[in-house]
């Protein structure tokens, strides 16, 4: 039988990725956030966040998309490795943390989590 974790798995998505792309982790709506952002990428993809941000500490952060598994494996992603840092710590993370965090991403999906860093970090840097 064929399944979407096992499409996914062909397809080159770790256990981790796939693990945060069904359970859609961090995924939803912050009302009155501190901060608001979105960025579509030039595959059409799109990845909107939502921070709150006390005391210079990311206390809370979700987000939405549209897109593919890999937009949201890395929106989750990124969003879990932030929560409680600074929004200068979380700018300085790389996209090869994002992917190591995850075990892994299709080469033909490093796209999105570029993404997700680009989207993040425009967020955050003008804070």
């Amino acid at each position: 039988m064929v399944t979407i974790r096992k499409i996914l798995k062909d397809c080159g998505y770790s256990d981790k990725a796939i693990a945060y792309y069904i359970n859609r982790v961090n995924v939803g709506v912050i009302d009155k956030p501190t901060i608001q952002h979105a960025i579509t990428g030039p595959c059409g993809d799109t990845i909107e966040y939502y921070f709150i941000i006390e005391s210079n500490v990311i206390r809370e952060v979700k987000f939405l998309a549209i897109g593919c598994p890999g937009i949201y494996s890395s929106g989750s992603a990124l969003t879990t490795m932030i929560l409680g840092k600074t929004p200068e710590q979380a700018i300085r993370l790389h996209v090869e943390d994002i992917v190591d965090f995850l075990e892994g991403v299709p080469e033909m999906k490093m796209e999105c989590v570029v993404l997700a860093k680009k989207g993040m970090d425009e967020a955050l840097v003008n804070l």
